[in-house]
């Protein structure tokens, strides 16, 4: 809370120079205007202050015009009015114009700083009002025709109207947030936010304050009340990404509060309940992770109520023209389009990354584009349509055309292996891993192979 800006706006020196030496004590910026057309000409040519505190009567312009004024142009900067004069018709009429409080002057410093860090709170739960409804609201739909998608949405309308917990497992940028935000869009939770937390983001150290939130003085910097993730999604719905990367400690920590629906904040001991819906994600095999012993297996068996499958890209390959579709309306409000063959070549393509693979490639696409249409000529090399068999016949750097050609059955191996290897390399995208998964040996002797025989990745 504190470093936020406030500007003072009263035609009395001492009033301008007492009120900021107290909010300066606790740490606010401040700045200040003797009058009201000074305040107007300070917020439009210079910047936004996160609070305006106002006086009522002052030359010119009077307080109640230039509330009226700030709340027309900025509706979310909070004012609170300030006044030696004040009567009940003038507060009502302050309040009805969108004031947050009205204090009257002489101020006194507990009642003038209690006001000013509620306004500050108040503020900040709008702006996060306003963030959760924009991220509520631009939701899009699951893209794809392909039988596993179709099974997929099936799945999430038959679950999501009621509060079983889910978890969403699927590899890296196959759309597993998307899948939660559906299932929370269809539940009857909607109304209520969907809260998101990136399990692997968060230090271990921060883990407890980030979840449960904190009271003010709990700790050095903690300079306010800060409400956690349980908390903001209260009667809604918490997405648990990345659930996989998180330590044994804080597995431990969330198996808790998942059981009991309870907890207190940092630094606090008053008990709070909440009713939350969980949804969790994973790129990992979490089965493996706990013979490992890096997952607990109580906690898998909490989460694991109705697990979910994300299909990887490569596995739903005729969703792509319906994506590229999509992407290109995305980037360039379908002003640009993509030739038959360069899609098929995408579709060729075995999208280590999938669907954030493809998305960016698009974007890149439609970026760098020169005209109204994308070819396959425009796409990178590694999108080249693969021949076949045929491709053995094509010479591989320093190789004659023909494995026949080779004086003996050593270079003619040699050659075939070159060959086979670098167009099964161009047909996985460079995916060494893929490679030596799809012809069947182990990816350190693939490894071996590529330095051996000198192939370029």
């Amino acid at each position: 809370m504190k470093n936020k800006k406030i500007l003072v706006v009263d035609d009395e020196r001492f009033i301008l120079e007492s009120v900021t030496d107290i909010l300066e004590d606790e740490g606010y910026q401040v700045v200040t205007a003797e009058d009201g057309q000074g305040c107007l000409e300070f917020m439009e040519n210079r910047f936004l202050p996160d609070l305006v505190l106002l006086d009522i009567w002052m030359p010119g312009m009077d307080g109640i015009q230039v509330l009226e004024t700030v709340k027309k142009r900025w509706p979310f900067v909070p004012v609170i009015i300030m006044s030696g004069h004040g009567t009940i018709e003038t507060a009502v009429q302050a309040t009805r114009l969108g004031a947050f409080d009205f204090i009257e002057k002489p101020l006194s410093i507990d009642p003038l700083l209690l006001t000013v860090e509620n306004a500050l709170k108040f503020s900040e739960l709008q702006e996060e009002n306003v963030l959760l409804k924009e991220k509520t609201g631009k939701i899009r739909e699951i893209t794809g025709k392909s039988k596993k998608i179709q099974e997929l949405k099936k799945q999430i309308e038959i679950v999501a109207p009621t509060d079983a917990w889910v978890l969403i497992r699927g590899e890296n940028g196959t759309g597993k947030e998307l899948i939660a935000q559906s299932i929370h869009h269809l539940s009857k939770r909607n109304k209520k936010p969907l809260i998101d937390i990136n399990c692997a983001a968060i230090p271990e150290e921060l883990i407890e304050s980030e979840l449960f939130g904190h009271e003010r003085g709990a700790f050095t910097g903690a300079n306010r009340m800060k409400r956690g993730k349980f908390d903001l999604a209260n009667g809604g719905t918490l997405f648990l990404d990345e659930i996989g990367d998180m330590t044994l400690k804080t597995q431990a920590k969330i198996l808790r509060i998942l059981q009991e629906q309870k907890f207190q904040r940092v630094g606090g001991s008053k008990t709070i309940s909440v009713d939350v819906r969980i949804i969790a994600a994973t790129n990992k095999d979490l089965e493996k992770e706990i013979k490992k012993g890096a997952f607990r297996e109580d906690l898998y068996f909490r989460l694991n109520v109705i697990p979910m499958e994300v299909p990887p890209l490569r596995e739903r390959k005729e969703d792509i023209p319906l994506l590229v579709e999509e992407f290109l309306k995305e980037f360039s409000k379908s002003k640009i389009t993509m030739e038959k063959d360069a899609v098929a070549s995408l579709m060729n393509y075995e999208w280590p990354g999938n669907i954030r693979e493809l998305r960016n490639l698009i974007e890149r696409m439609v970026i760098l584009s020169k005209g109204g249409k994308i070819t396959i000529d425009d796409l990178p090399h590694q999108f080249s349509p693969v021949r076949g068999d045929s491709s053995l016949k094509n010479t591989a750097e320093g190789f004659d055309a023909s494995c026949f050609a080779c004086p003996d059955f050593r270079q003619a191996k040699t050659m075939f292996e070159k060959i086979y290897i670098s167009n099964k390399l161009r047909e996985h995208g460079g995916n060494i891993k893929r490679t030596a998964e799809s012809i069947g040996i182990e990816r350190r002797h693939l490894h071996r192979k590529i330095k051996s025989l000198k192939i370029e990745t």
